[in-house]
């Protein structure tokens, strides 16, 4: 895939990613674990022993593929547009820019580096899920195309924002007011059948919802969606955003004076 220079600055990216939220663990692995054991703790043993079954089985194991996958979409998104903004911030960006290095090879290592954090805390949450609910994995090429497919949508869209991002609270933005309603109004906690019928079409055209109920669907063996649909909107996804990604690089955008 890569020339012998090119594999050696992906790979250098990919580590200084890597060392850069391994190095400071107590704030990038550590509070999601925290947050999603309070979810738990909260709705599926709380919640959970009042509402019973969901979708044919016991809250806590209708929710634990949501909570994983939501820990995958936050921390992924996080570690690029945190990562790069970073670099803009301190203007060390241009000399990646100025080396001869193509464009694809530096998106693809903030993008790896992002896709491990991502997939390194759903590994912890799916751990910890274990002394709370009893999991199988009905497919077990489903779950792990999913998860990836996913971590990679939400790392080519933490680039962007940190792309557009002029100060630290414009890479709070788009999390705060855009992801964390698309993701509570993803299937996390409910099945698409309770809703109104007006609801369930708005839910339809979530794209976390895809993603969630293609997740749930590796483990349980139950979803709301078509599996095949679902991957083909992942990988729509992931064109438009790369194609996009590569574009603004190749302009400059964001991060050329």
């Amino acid at each position: 895939m890569f020339s012998d220079h090119r594999l050696v600055a992906f790979e250098t990216i990919v580590i200084k990613e890597v060392r850069r939220f391994t190095r400071i663990w107590l704030q990038t692995l550590l509070p999601p674990v925290i947050t999603i054991s309070l979810y738990f703790v909260i709705f599926g043993n709380l919640v959970g022993s009042r509402i019973g079954e969901m979708g044919g089985y016991r809250y806590m194991e209708f929710i634990v593929p949501g909570l994983i996958m939501m820990a995958v979409i936050q921390n992924s998104y996080s570690n690029v547009v945190s990562s790069f903004f970073s670099q803009k911030f301190q203007r060390s960006v241009e000399e990646l820019l100025v080396a001869p290095i193509p464009n694809y090879v530096i998106l693809s290592g903030y993008i790896a580096g992002g896709m491990a954090r991502g997939l390194c805390v759903g590994l912890i949450v799916t751990l910890m899920s274990l002394f709370f609910a009893d999991l199988g994995i009905h497919s077990l090429l489903i779950t792990i195309s999913v998860v990836l497919l996913t971590s990679l949508v939400f790392s080519l869209g933490g680039f962007i924002n940190a792309v557009f991002a002029n100060n630290f609270d414009d890479i709070s933005i788009i999390p705060t007011f855009v992801l964390t309603p698309l993701i509570y109004l993803g299937g996390v906690f409910y099945s698409i059948e309770l809703l109104p019928p007006f609801w369930r079409v708005v839910s339809q055209l979530n794209p976390i919802f895809y993603m969630v109920n293609t997740f749930r669907y590796g483990i349980l063996g139950t979803s709301d969606i078509d599996v095949a649909w679902a991957f083909t909107m992942l990988c729509l996804f992931i064109i438009v955003l790369y194609g996009g990604c590569i574009w603004l690089l190749r302009k400059g955008t964001g991060v050329r004076s």
